[in-house]
């Protein structure tokens, strides 16, 4: 396997500054994911190694790059360990695009890493589901591109958005529903005297007799009620607020923010949907990635362009499809998991 690049050893560079902080630019995630294709071909001649090595030692932003493309095919691999024919899952990755089918090495390179135990705990770790593994002996669960809707013991209802996770208590004076990752839709069911509460972090809501959804930001909350109302007290029990239906705002261990209109669209996820009325390409992108377990990049010129439509989201090939045509922005997969997402070359105009 020295053709593989987990085999070798990257270099340590120089000593990361302050102003190195935050995510590697566009560009240089593309050409972490392009280097990573060379190397798991088995193609890269020893000046190509080379290459790659002092790229990776001339910045942190490089090596950074690096690292997340590893953590995400780690990420995507990780099932190849346990199943019970590894190359089942390699052939359908190889399907993905006419280029990957045309290099059965890369695939081949990847598979036996996947048999060596190397994609495993530490790197699926380091993927941004590593928040999750906590989760994994919650109550009730849902994973990467998965939306789940549960009946619970007093008969009310709950739906799981994708990469989420809920504890449910139901045997005490309170009816406890503790959202340890991701967002949840929550349809109370009426006559059980006991109260309905919601805890995050950030704080505790108490349903009055409703239908609203939770969904836990960094650091922060999000509440949008569609039927009765939401009372919040947050953790710091400094503040508490009933937020009404057709209202939804955000809040913090201290503070709640102002309420503003509830979007009626935003509780399209549990049917399977996104809707977009004039969103910004990013904010779409930035929602279909919790749908897709590899990565979805934006090129950063096109990352505000509006658009307007409905895409599946338990079809995130389809949807990507049909965002490519409403935004007029082109598809590229330089890894069978890594879609990129660009302008469209200018057209040429005919000669005359």
């Amino acid at each position: 396997m020295s053709g593989s690049p987990a085999m070798a050893a990257a270099p340590a560079g120089r000593p990361q500054r302050a102003d190195d902080a935050g995510p590697p630019p566009h560009d240089i995630m593309e050409r972490a994911a392009q280097w990573y294709a060379l190397l798991v071909s088995g193609e890269a001649s020893a000046a190509e190694r080379a290459q790659w090595q002092a790229w990776l030692a001339s910045h942190p932003h490089h090596r950074r790059a690096w690292a997340y493309v590893e953590s995400v095919s780690q990420r995507v691999l990780a099932p190849l360990q346990n199943s019970p024919d590894p190359r089942l899952l390699a052939d359908r990755m190889r399907a993905v695009d006419a280029r990957t089918r045309a290099r059965r090495r890369a695939l081949a390179a990847i598979g036996a890493l996947a048999g060596t135990g190397l994609l495993g705990w530490a790197g699926w770790s380091r993927t941004p589901l590593g928040g999750l593994m906590a989760s994994w002996t919650a109550d009730y669960r849902a994973g990467v591109g998965d939306i789940r809707a549960f009946t619970l013991q007093d008969g009310s209802r709950i739906w799981l958005n994708a990469a989420s996770a809920a504890d449910v208590d139901m045997d005490g004076g309170l009816r406890r529903v503790v959202l340890a990752a991701g967002e949840i839709l929550v349809s109370t069911r009426h006559g059980d005297p006991r109260p309905f509460v919601v805890d995050t972090p950030q704080g505790r809501l108490r349903a009055l007799g409703t239908r609203f959804t939770v969904r836990r930001e960094p650091g922060r909350t999000f509440l949008a009620v569609y039927e009765g109302a939401v009372e919040i007290r947050t953790a710091g029990n400094a503040t508490a607020g009933v937020i009404p239906a057709g209202r939804q705002a955000r809040f913090g261990p201290d503070r709640i923010d102002a309420a503003a209109p509830v979007d009626p669209a935003r509780e399209a996820w549990a049917r399977g949907e996104l809707i977009a009325w004039d969103l910004s390409l990013a904010e779409i992108v930035d929602e279909l990635g919790r749908y897709y377990p590899g990565h979805i990049s934006l090129a950063p010129d096109v990352a505000q362009r509006r658009v307007f439509g409905t895409f599946p989201l338990r079809d995130v090939d389809g949807a990507l499809a049909m965002l490519a045509e409403a935004a007029s922005v082109r598809l590229r997969r330089p890894l069978p998991w890594w879609i990129s997402i660009e302008a469209r070359p200018a057209a040429v105009p005919p000669r005359s």
